[in-house]
């Protein structure tokens, strides 16, 4: 009864709070759309929340929106009349035939998503040279994207400015000369990025926006900055931290970021009784000699992020145990390790403790281990597990230590190795001691049927919401499969039967929710077609793979 009245539309409460679950699950919103007036109707502003999304364009159903033109549909006869003298020549339709507001349901802007949108519908063959010629072209959409969007009164939360060269530079600056007259499109922004290429040297009108912003706005909770020191830029920066009311996260991004006197303004700040989570990526901690000083006067932090930073050496490790409160770091993610600074690192996760819960290593293998044993000893605790190119027994079996140590608590694994003899080993071993359930595995091996095999009877008793298996063939493997006496490869059945395994022990016994599965060979139309009868959700391999900045963006 509840599900024929959930479908009939009489509870719209509920049918609401189970579309918004889908909120960037671009196919399955799709079909929402096509199931009823009252699944459409809420189905489709998550659907327009952020159509120039990167995301977005994966998904092929979704490109017959044509969602451009229909945002210029809403323009005026007059502005309208401008596209007459130019090279692109759009069909207007007549507005009152839409059967909702598109524009309104906006909620996030990225000047470098705008562009690229509009050259991919437009222009596919756009490059700098041509730039020239297109260039008024270009600007004409975006700055009446905006001018729609602000007579229609959106409601943005999410805005973000990202600067890879002058084409998009351009078009920002005439952009802001409509923001600067109209501030009411900024007023309510809860997530601001501003991530400028290194290369751009005048970037004033970026200073003012944020000085417009920091006028106009307090209600930022998430800034994310990459930028580099640059006609006293920082200023302008700080100017938003002691603007903001409620500012709880920060994201520090590039090597050549002025982390120090970024750092300073958060000092004294209103933000020092309400940040809670700082995140530094790929940033240069050299010569950073305030963070003892900052630190112990941010009263809430609870959470901090080291993503593939540098010179994590003895002077900043000497800072973080000088501190008066606890170094809560939740995340350490290391893709390089010099030799003089091993100690230091080892120093860090013991300082971490308890508190460390995301932990990903791309090293060199004689230093993996003693890193490894830090683990095991002091991190009981971790969520996230990612180990690239485990290439020594001693590593991996300290791994299965590692795992078993921590249980239930191991949500995300991701384990690559680039031999087979070690990739068999991971296999015969690692399927015993999973957890009864798993968000996320991502094994990037080399297999070998019969290992595979193995694994999978022995991980029997696990759930996997998302599988991913790569099967990375090295040389050796290759030429195992080899006819030397002919020089001719012989059928490939090593392939078929991983097939053949997952859909006996995964698919039928419906212990995956998401699946991929990444060859030499293209696949994925054979996997999707022969595992749809299960209703398992088959997708490409890049696209289900968690980047580490990515996890952590999304989850604190």
């Amino acid at each position: 009864m509840t599900c024929s009245k959930l479908f009939s539309g009489d509870l719209p409460e509920l049918t609401d709070e189970i579309i918004q679950y889908f909120r960037g699950d671009f196919s399955t919103l799709y079909s929402c759309i096509l199931v009823n007036r009252l699944w459409c109707r809420l189905a489709i502003p998550l659907l327009w929340e952020n159509p120039f999304s990167n995301h977005y364009k994966n998904y092929q159903n979704l490109q017959k929106f044509h969602y451009i033109e229909i945002y210029l549909h809403y323009l005026n006869d007059y502005d309208k009349a401008k596209f007459n003298n130019h090279e692109i020549k759009i069909n207007f339709l007549n507005t009152s035939n839409t059967l909702f507001n598109y524009p309104s349901f906006i909620k996030c802007l990225n000047t470098y998503e705008i562009v690229q949108s509009i050259l991919r519908r437009f222009d596919p063959k756009f490059n700098l040279v041509r730039y020239k010629i297109f260039q008024s072209t270009l600007n004409l959409i975006y700055m009446s994207l905006f001018e729609i969007f602000i007579d229609n009164e959106v409601n943005l939360h999410t805005f973000e400015i990202q600067i890879n060269d002058y084409v998009f530079l351009d078009c920002f600056n005439c952009a802001f000369e409509l923001i600067l007259h109209n501030p009411n499109l900024i007023c309510n922004i809860r997530n601001l990025k501003v991530l400028i290429d290194r290369s751009i040297a005048d970037i004033t009108k970026i200073g003012f926006f944020l000085i417009l912003l920091s006028s106009n706005c307090n209600s930022i909770s998430t800034i994310h900055f990459k930028y580099r020191e640059i006609n006293d830029f920082g200023k302008f920066s700080s100017l938003i931290y002691n603007s903001q009311q409620n500012l709880k996260k920060i994201l520090f991004q590039s090597s050549d970021f002025p982390l120090n006197p970024s750092l300073l303004s958060l000092k004294n700040s209103n933000c020092s009784n309400t940040l809670k989570t700082l995140i530094f990526y790929n940033i240069n901690f050299r010569k950073i000699v305030v963070l003892k000083e900052v630190f112990d006067h941010l009263n809430v932090l609870e959470s901090i992020h080291i993503i593939n930073c540098y010179f994590i050496n003895s002077e900043f490790i000497q800072q973080i145990i000088n501190l008066n409160k606890p170094f809560k770091l939740r995340s350490l993610f290391i893709n390089q390790v010099h030799k003089t600074e091993v100690e230091s690192h080892q120093l860090l996760i013991q300082k971490s403790n308890e508190y460390l819960e995301n932990f990903s290593m791309v090293i060199s293998d004689e230093f993996k281990l003693k890193l490894l044993e830090q683990i095991k000893k002091f991190c009981p605790k971790i969520k996230f597990l990612k180990l690239c190119y485990l290439n020594k027994s001693q590593n991996i079996y300290l791994l299965f230590d590692i795992i078993k140590n921590i249980g239930q608590n191991l949500n995300y694994i991701s384990i690559s190795s680039g031999t087979s003899k070690h990739s068999s080993l991971i296999l015969q071993g690692l399927g015993q001691i999973l957890p009864s359930k798993l968000e996320y595995l991502n094994l990037s091996i080399t297999i070998v049927a019969s290992d595979f095999e193995l694994f999978l009877k022995n991980s029997h008793n696990t759930f996997i919401k998302t599988l991913l298996i790569r099967n990375s063939h090295t040389m050796e493997s290759y030429f195992d499969r080899l006819n030397f006496n002919q020089l001719i490869p012989q059928p490939d059945v090593n392939e078929q039967d991983i097939l053949l395994y997952l859909e006996k022990y995964i698919v039928e016994k419906k212990r995956v929710e998401y699946l991929a599965y990444k060859d030499s060979k293209d696949f994925s139309k054979n996997v999707v077609k022969k595992f749809k009868p299960y209703n398992i959700k088959v997708r490409n391999y890049d696209d289900l793979t968690i980047h580490c900045y990515d996890y952590i963006e999304e989850n604190y």
